[in-house]
């Protein structure tokens, strides 16, 4: 298994968890749970996939991923009211998913033939449309419409980081921690100190 492979595999497990904590919060039953899971984890990267052509997409027959969404909902429902006792459980795996599928996403555009720009668009996507789907389905406000949070900014940031550094003679692999951790300290520091963009 290459790092890309266990980045986005641990990236959909994350995102997993995140949805069906996520589902919780809002007192859905397991069935919805899943729902909301599957489409936290799997959301931003069909978005990708159906953008730029790739058929079919990402998660079609691959039971691995299936397995881990799965895993990541039972896992929730199983562990009942000791989920509760963290109150920042979600932001804290959600924020590790998206530094996950930043990299995830800009890899699986560049491999098809997208030019730089656009893979970056596509890794902000990976990361960030998942979580707003599965916040509709909530009825709750994305984080990535929230003031005060640098969500999709802290992924456009790691991602074009890790863009320039390719060009470079860094080892691949290194580049690709460097974005994941990059993304997730971004994202914490600006909620802890409730950094925002300038209105429009």
């Amino acid at each position: 298994m290459t790092l890309l492979q266990f980045i986005t595999y641990t990236g959909t497990f994350v995102f997993a968890l995140t949805g069906a904590l996520k589902a919780r919060k809002f007192q859905m039953d397991i069935f919805g749970g899943l729902v909301v899971a599957f489409a936290t984890a799997y959301g931003g990267g069909t978005i990708r996939d159906v953008l730029i052509g790739i058929r079919p997409v990402n998660w079609v027959n691959d039971y691995v991923a299936l397995a881990l969404v799965v895993a990541g909902g039972i896992i929730t429902f199983l562990l009942k009211e000791g989920v509760n006792k963290f109150s920042k459980t979600i932001f804290f795996t959600d924020a590790l998913g998206i530094g996950l599928f930043t990299a995830a996403g800009i890899e699986v555009a560049l491999a098809q033939g997208v030019n730089q720009p656009y893979a970056l668009i596509m890794g902000v996507i990976s990361a960030t449309f998942g979580g707003l789907i599965a916040d509709i389905f909530c009825n709750d406000v994305p984080n990535l419409f929230k003031r005060g949070e640098l969500y999709a900014t802290a992924c456009a940031i790691g991602g074009a980081i890790y863009l320039l550094l390719k060009q470079t003679n860094i080892d691949k692999e290194i580049n690709l921690i460097i974005c994941v951790v990059l993304v997730i300290a971004i994202r914490i520091y600006s909620k802890r100190n409730r950094l925002q963009l300038p209105n429009i």
